[in-house]
């Protein structure tokens, strides 16, 4: 199939994952250093530094988890997406701008497609992981996650069921 005119591919995976890293750097250097803080206020003996302490301590706790968090989400669905290549189901590249952004009018009619892929086939983790790409390349990133989120787990259940008929 040939793509359409001003179609650019995806910038290569490396470098997203690259700049993820990164800020994944700088927030998990931020959160030793807002630990650290936590426990010296802590220390001080003082109940206003016991009090700014502790609540940089809950921070840096959720802070940790929630990186934790994405930085797992965003591992799985790079695999997914590699995965969802390797079996040649990418959807096709859409027109792009000179951002390299997709064109939102060609963005939002490829969406009509995916979605129809979705209600064809809605325990497909692939068929969701298009959708979710469609809701981005729309604009969308809350709906493009709850797509990514649902085509993530339809996957780990579809591996867990291919484990299971493998061991019987």
């Amino acid at each position: 199939m040939s793509e359409p005119a001003g179609a650019r591919r995806a910038a290569p995976a490396g470098m997203g994952m690259a700049l993820a890293l990164v800020m994944a750097g700088a927030l998990a250097l931020y959160l030793v250093l807002a630990g650290d803080r936590a426990v010296r206020l802590i220390a001080s003996g003082e109940v206003i530094g016991i009090v700014t302490g502790v609540a940089l301590l809950v921070f840096f706790v959720v802070g940790a988890w929630a990186l934790g968090r994405e930085l797992v989400f965003g591992a799985q669905l790079h695999r997914a997406v590699r995965e969802l290549d390797a079996q040649g189901g990418m959807p096709q590249p859409l027109p792009a701008m000179p951002s390299g952004r997709a064109d939102r009018e060609a963005a939002e009619g490829a969406f009509p497609t995916a979605k129809a892929d979705v209600e064809a086939h809605p325990e497909a983790w692939q068929s969701w992981l298009r959708l979710s790409m469609a809701y981005d390349a729309a604009r969308d990133r809350k709906r493009a996650r709850m797509a990514a989120r649902k085509a993530l787990e339809l996957r780990r259940r579809a591996r867990g069921s291919t484990e299971a008929q493998e061991a019987s």
